[in-house]
C-alpha cells in the first residue's frame, strides 16, 4: 500500500464508548418502551427531556467554555445512532439545537452560539430550526427576509438559522410553527414553519457554509443509520423465529441472501459516515466525503426500509411492530439537510469522491 495512504482507525475511543454504554441505557428504559406512546402524543415527555439534559448529553458538541462537552462530530454520530435504534423522532425532539448550532459555530463561532444558542437551552422545550436556503442570498444584518418550510419535524421554531452557499443569518425571532399532519417522526413533532422579519446577525462564508452543511448531512445520516440497524436486526430476528415449510424462514436461501444484504448496505453507509465525521474532527475537508455519506445513507434506506417490511410479510405494517415505523422515519430523515439531489451533485463534484471518503486526509 502507497504510504500516501494513512491507516484509518476505526475504532471507539473510551470517552465515546462510556458516552454510547449510558445512552443505550437511556434509550433501553426512556426510549424504546415509549415508542408508541411518544408518536401517539407527538412529543417526547417532559421528564424523559429533563432527564436527558441532565445527564449532559443536550451539550455534547458546546465548547467547554460555554458549559458543553467539547466533543466532535464523531461522538454526535455514535449518539445519534444509539438513540435512533430506539426512536429517530425522539432523537431529534431531544437534540433541541439540532444541526442548527453547525451553521452557529462554522459561520458565528463561540460568540454567536453564545448569543443566540445557550439561552434557548434554558427555555423548557425550546426547539432551533435549520432552514437549508438554496439561495445564496448574501444577507447583512438588518436585512429582512420571509420563507416557508412546508415541513420540518419539530413543533417550534423559537430559533431560526439559515444556512446558504455562502453564509448564514439568524432571525431576531422565532418562526411561526404550525402543526401539520406528518407521516413520521412523530414524537420530533411536525409543522409548517413560517420565517419572517429582519436579520439579527449575518455572516458570509463559502467554507464555513460548507462545512456547516457537511455536519448537518452527517447528523442526519446518522440518525438514519440507526434506523436502519435497528430494522435489519429487527428482520432477521423475526425470520429466524417464524417458522415455514418446517424450518425459519431466515434459513430460506432468497430471505438469508437478502438480510445479508441490508446488513451490507447498512455497513457501507456507517464506514461512509464514520470516516466523514473523523475527517471533520482532524479538521480536514469532508465536504464530498459527507455528501458521498448521506447520499449513501439514503440509498440505502430505500433498500432497508421497505424490505424490512416485505420480511415480515402482512405483520410488516402493523403498529404492533416498529418495522413499519422505520421505513416512514428513513424516508423522512433523507428529506433532511437539503435533501438527496444536492449531495449527489456535491458527491459527483469530483470524479474521485467516493473513493476519497475513505482516504486520509
Amino acid at each position: 500500500m502507497p504510504d500516501t495512504y494513512p491507516a484509518i482507525d476505526f475504532g471507539v475511543s473510551d470517552d465515546n464508548q462510556l458516552i454510547i454504554d449510558s445512552l443505550s441505557g437511556f434509550a433501553a428504559e426512556q426510549l424504546r418502551p415509549n415508542l408508541r406512546a411518544f408518536e401517539t402524543a407527538r412529543a417526547v415527555a417532559p421528564e424523559v427531556a429533563a432527564t436527558f439534559a441532565e445527564m449532559g448529553f443536550e451539550r455534547l458538541q458546546l465548547l467547554e467554555d460555554l458549559g458543553g462537552a467539547g466533543l466532535g462530530m464523531l461522538t454526535r454520530v455514535l449518539a445519534n445512532l444509539t438513540l435512533a435504534r430506539a426512536d429517530a423522532g425522539a432523537a431529534l425532539a431531544l437534540d433541541r439545537l439540532g444541526p442548527a448550532l453547525y451553521a452557529l459555530q462554522e459561520l458565528g463561532g463561540a460568540a454567536a452560539v453564545e448569543q443566540y444558542a445557550l439561552p434557548l437551552l434554558d427555555k423548557p422545550s425550546a426547539r432551533a430550526v435549520l432552514v437549508i436556503d438554496h439561495a445564496d442570498r448574501r444577507a447583512k444584518a438588518g436585512d429582512s427576509i420571509h420563507g416557508v418550510v412546508a415541513w420540518a419535524p419539530t413543533d417550534r421554531a423559537d430559533l431560526v438559522v439559515g444556512l446558504g452557499p455562502g453564509g448564514g443569518w439568524v432571525l431576531e425571532g422565532p418562526g411561526l410553527a404550525e402543526p401539520v399532519r406528518g407521516a413520521a417522526l412523530h414524537a420530533a413533532g411536525a409543522s409548517r414553519i413560517e420565517f419572517g422579519g429582519r436579520i439579527a446577525a449575518a455572516w458570509q462564508g463559502e467554507a464555513g457554509a460548507a462545512r456547516a452543511l457537511a455536519k448537518a448531512r452527517l447528523h442526519a445520516a446518522s440518525l438514519m443509520l440507526g434506523v436502519m440497524e435497528d430494522a435489519a436486526a429487527f428482520s432477521r430476528d423475526y425470520a429466524q423465529g417464524r417458522v415455514a415449510f418446517g424450518q425459519p424462514i431466515a434459513h430460506h436461501q432468497g430471505l438469508a441472501f437478502l438480510i445479508v444484504d441490508m446488513f451490507n448496505a447498512v455497513a457501507q453507509g456507517r464506514l461512509l459516515v464514520e470516516d466523514a465525521a473523523r475527517r471533520i474532527d482532524r479538521g480536514a475537508d469532508a465536504t464530498q466525503a459527507a455528501a458521498a455519506a448521506f447520499v449513501e445513507c439514503v440509498e440505502a434506506s430505500r433498500f432497508v426500509g421497505p424490505n424490512g417490511v416485505q420480511i415480515l410479510g402482512g405483520h410488516g405494517f402493523m403498529r404492533d411492530y416498529p418495522v413499519e415505523k422505520a421505513m416512514r422515519d428513513v424516508r423522512a430523515l433523507g428529506l433532511l439537510a437539503g435533501g438527496i439531489h444536492r449531495a449527489q451533485d456535491e458527491a459527483a463534484s469530483h470524479p474521485d469522491a467516493l473513493i476519497a471518503a475513505f482516504e486520509g486526509a
